[in-house]
């Protein structure tokens, strides 16, 4: 027997206003992973970001008294939604990071919202994709071909495409995740450090075994950007992202992925100097005229289930 969804409510000012704060820390996230990764290995940042993460959800976990599951089927739901939402895409974004731009990477992974619709499809009787829905998503992967076609057009079967390829699939497992969160009946906070936990249990040792023991002698601009991708894109980002799931529902919620494109290109251009390419620009055009295309005519409302 499936676990009922929640009832969701209209987002406020507050509520959207937190969406875009999320969305920006995300985006700054994609930076920080570009310049510890090279020093960590893609498991090790997994790791690290997790466990601080944890540590920073663990002390308001324990003063408001933890919440353990109800049964073995909500056990199911969180440790797979820890699995989707902490261990494999930490792990396929800081891979990514390894090989594609910071701006790259924060695009690929805003093609949410269109993974978003494509699932509500596929699982929700009341969630229909329609002409319009359609039409974004089309123009959403157009995007996304201008940015992988050239890598496969050119025969290219490593290097940037499978970068490329792994911040995709992190997306799909974020979409996936999302969709299990409302089901999960638990407070947002004490979800997020038990998450967290679970994926710094897995993480560790995975990160043992493929890649070894860390090395000490990490630089301080890694060691900052582990410590500033623990504390907001992993703890806090974490915090915002099952509250508002939880209040207004995942689909409401993947509208907040729709900034990290612009946040993520930006930053990449300011912070990195990361070249402003005209693929990268059509790509992000095309994204962005999906995004518009799908949210056009929404009217906000209340939502039962």
């Amino acid at each position: 027997m499936s676990t009922p969804l929640q009832p969701i409510r209209t987002p406020t000012r507050l509520d959207l206003t937190l969406m875009v704060m999320t969305s920006l820390i995300w985006a700054s996230g994609f930076i920080a992973i570009r310049v510890a990764v090279p020093e960590t290995g893609p498991v090790w940042l997994a790791a690290i970001r997790v466990g601080i993460g944890f540590l920073v959800l663990l002390p308001y976990a324990i003063w408001r008294g933890m919440v353990w599951p109800d049964g073995r089927g909500q056990w199911g739901l969180i440790v797979g939604m820890a699995l989707l939402n902490v261990v494999v895409p930490f792990i396929l974004v800081a891979w990514a990071g390894k090989t594609i731009d910071a701006g790259v990477l924060a695009l690929l992974m805003g093609t949410g919202p269109f993974l978003a619709l494509i699932g509500s499809h596929l699982m929700t009787d009341d969630d229909r994709l329609t002409p319009r829905k359609l039409v974004s998503v089309l123009l959403g992967f157009s995007g996304i071909v201008v940015l992988v076609g050239p890598s496969i057009f050119a025969g290219l079967a490593g290097g940037p495409l499978l970068g490329k390829l792994a911040a995709l699939s992190a997306s799909v497992c974020y979409v996936m995740a999302g969709l299990l969160i409302r089901r999960i009946t638990m407070p947002p906070v004490r979800l997020a450090c038990l998450a967290l936990a679970i994926g710094t249990a897995a993480l560790i040792p995975l990160a043992l075994m493929l890649e070894g023991l860390l090395s000490p002698a990490l630089s301080i601009p890694a060691i900052g950007s582990l410590l500033y991708l623990g504390l907001f894109p992993t703890g806090i980002a974490y915090i915002v992202r099952f509250t508002l799931i939880r209040a207004v529902g995942y689909s409401r919620f993947s509208l907040s992925i729709n900034l990290v494109p612009v946040f993520g290109v930006a930053l990449g251009v300011l912070i990195l100097d990361e070249p402003l390419t005209l693929n990268l620009i059509a790509a992000l055009a095309l994204v962005l005229a999906g995004l518009l295309v799908g949210n056009g005519g929404r009217k906000i409302q209340p939502v039962s289930h």
